[in-house]
């Protein structure tokens, strides 16, 4: 017998799933949108916004809700339902419709833009590229992705083809294993496109690799202006030089002196691009400069290391983008 329901019965449509399989059942709770990405980044704290309805479902379109014994079961006894809701709320998989994932998307890839057009610039000017031109660069990157994919996809359908019809014609072929070549290179960094799943600073960072690997348009990161204070009484102390270094001989075999590392001075300022200012006051020596900021950390390790922690290395700014 088929249960009329009422024409007045107000139905979920404006609501967001969040699923959670345990055990061999799957339980679900009715979210309003948007409200789960904001409680869990922290932002919401009343729950009250985030449920549309206070309860655990087996089917949350059918209007079917989870019996105590199932959550009991699943959960155990005596966890009391809000536990169990907050559990699916952390631990779930959230189930939205094609326009609020539309939207999600559409936010993650601005966000992952504005990232990557705040990082990088013109190796030239110095000067930030606008959006719109970091958008249609990536855009290219990832028309190259996909063309080679699809170009991998057919290599190997052409060489396994190939390598049946030379099995069969010389038996002995069969499990021979291909041999990489001697010294072979890492893989540049590549573009796909925004992913919902991944957060937009990652993407971001991906981005700056790829664009930075194939240079669709001349671009490096912006560098980064540091203040390395450094006791004076260890400016001029040997840099010690690195395990397994050769000694009495150079790497040729000759017998030349190995060069020396230098002194902590000159180490420091084969960091800096470019030097701002030095100066001494008193006991301290202060130099201002712009870094890379793959070398930041490397300096940073290295000012502390030397100086036994009475150096330090301060960030002025971390990105300059333009300098008169």
């Amino acid at each position: 017998m088929v249960i009329q329901q009422p024409s007045n019965q107000i139905k979920l449509t404006n609501v967001s799933l969040v699923r959670l399989k345990k055990g061999k059942k799957r339980f679900e709770i009715a979210c309003y949108k948007n409200k789960v990405l904001e409680w869990r980044s922290g932002i919401e704290t009343d729950l009250d916004n985030v449920l549309q309805i206070p309860s655990v479902f087996l089917n949350v379109s059918k209007g079917q809700t989870a019996p105590s014994a199932e959550l009991a079961k699943a959960f155990g006894k005596d966890t009391p339902v809000d536990d169990i809701i907050l559990e699916i709320l952390r631990k779930g998989e959230m189930q939205v419709g094609e326009k609020e994932r539309t939207a999600q998307l559409e936010r993650v890839h601005n966000e992952v833009i504005s990232i990557v057009a705040s990082k990088l610039v013109d190796p030239r000017t110095k000067r930030v590229y606008t959006s719109g031109m970091i958008d249609k660069a990536l855009d290219m990157l990832s028309s190259m992705a996909h063309q080679q994919q699809q170009q991998d996809k057919d290599n190997a359908k052409n060489n396994n083809n190939n390598n049946d019809s030379n099995t069969g014609n010389n038996p002995g072929a069969a499990g021979t294993p291909a041999t990489g070549e001697a010294g072979e290179s890492k893989p540049r960094p590549t573009w796909t496109g925004v992913s919902a799943n991944k957060s937009a600073k990652s993407q971001a960072l991906d981005a700056m690799k790829a664009l930075i690997a194939h240079q669709p348009i001349p671009v490096a990161r912006a560098r980064m202006r540091l203040r390395i204070t450094c006791p004076t009484s260890v400016l001029k102390q040997a840099v010690k030089a690195p395990k397994g270094a050769a000694s009495g001989k150079d790497a040729e075999g000759g017998d030349g002196e190995q060069k020396a590392p230098g002194t902590v001075k000159d180490k420091i300022i084969s960091f800096i691009e470019q030097v701002e200012n030095q100066d001494v006051m008193g006991s301290e020596w202060e130099i201002v400069g712009f870094v890379e900021p793959g070398a930041y950390k490397g300096l940073s390790d290295f000012v502390g290391g030397e100086t036994k922690g009475q150096g330090r290395v301060e960030v002025l700014d971390m990105t300059v983008t333009h300098e008169e």
